[in-house]
């Protein structure tokens, strides 16, 4: 078995809180508390749960716009997460970003065809009149009309301001593209061809994704596994027929459950769950889901599970779902 192109291990980040005058650190938010998947090359890997749950800082954090406060991050094969920006810089290649805002995402002060030839020359990988080539060939790829790179971002929709976006991530021909939200400020039509043009380029290109989004059906749509994060931690981690079929941490089921149906004369039972997520400043010991969850235990409330591997490729942090145990229907 080839090795992953991106390993996280153990990651966490962790933003001190500053109060009074002279400013003195009162406490820590625990954005991201000890996170660890891998994904293949060509694979997309999509990230799911609540706002405020650490989606954005995980990606932000792989991308090494972030610098974590412990774990490690390797891209294939080769740890980043400590290097200064000298040695990063051979890496910036490897990974590029796709932003959520198409609209703030772009320099407004720049033409469209600048924006995408930008990488390029940073890198040094086109000049002159193959830089020009290049950048056409580019805007060709994404749906763009050639003539449109004298234009500047502000003459554009929002779909083709995220196809730009898309662009200028793939000038430097990138193995990994995390994807931060990229379709959520996109009408539902538009969102289906930025999707559908992920899916064609990453099947074109061989690249592999690390896809954020609180959309659910976009993520069926898109991922090939999915992990499911609650307070800075994955809690389930699975392919995408296995969580969809049959999710197996309580947290899941209730996200499922919450989905809107698309046919008026289909009705899907709820879970509601009780109170609010607890503040990532002071998170609840043991598991972070046991306030809100209707099956808690007493071991719940004091140990923490670990993400294992209950069932062939499906990982899950419960202590519900003991390893080698069985999957019923969990009782209240």
């Amino acid at each position: 078995m080839s090795a992953p192109l991106l390993r996280v291990t153990g990651l966490k980040k962790h933003f001190p809180v500053h109060r009074g005058l002279p400013s003195r650190v009162v406490g820590q938010v625990y954005a991201v508390d000890g996170v660890s998947f891998d994904i293949a090359r060509g694979e997309t890997l999509c990230l799911v749960g609540e706002s405020g749950c650490g989606k954005s800082t995980v990606a932000k954090t792989v991308m090494r716009l972030l610098a974590p406060t412990a774990g490690t991050v390797a891209l294939d094969g080769v740890d980043i997460s400590r290097m200064g920006e000298a040695q990063l810089r051979a890496h910036r290649r490897q990974m590029q970003i796709v932003f959520q805002d198409p609209y703030s995402s772009l320099n407004p002060y720049l033409s469209a065809g600048a924006i995408v030839s930008e990488p390029l020359t940073n890198f040094e990988l086109a000049s002159g009149q193959e830089l020009e080539q290049r950048v056409a060939s580019l805007f060709e790829r994404v749906g763009l009309r050639v003539d449109a790179v004298k234009k500047y971002p502000h003459e554009f929709s929002g779909g083709q301001r995220q196809r730009l976006g898309i662009a200028r991530a793939l000038a430097v021909k990138p193995s990994l593209i995390v994807a931060d939200e990229p379709v959520s400020a996109l009408d539902v039509s538009v969102q289906a061809q930025v999707l559908n043009l992920l899916i064609d380029l990453q099947e074109e290109f061989g690249l592999a994704y690390l896809f954020v989004s609180h959309d659910l059906a976009v993520v069926e749509h898109i991922g090939h596994r999915v992990a499911v994060m609650y307070l800075g931690r994955i809690v389930e981690l699975a392919g995408n027929a296995d969580l969809f079929g049959a999710a197996l941490h309580p947290y899941s089921e209730a996200l499922l459950a919450a989905a809107p149906v698309p046919d008026p004369e289909l009705r899907r039972e709820r879970m509601v769950l009780q109170g609010d997520v607890p503040s990532p400043m002071a998170p609840p010991p043991g598991c972070h889901f046991h306030t809100r969850c209707p099956y808690a235990r007493e071991r719940c409330r004091t140990e923490t599970p670990p993400l294992q591997e209950v069932k062939p490729a499906h990982w899950v942090a419960c202590h519900l779902r003991p390893v080698g145990g069985p999957f019923g229907q969990l009782t209240r």
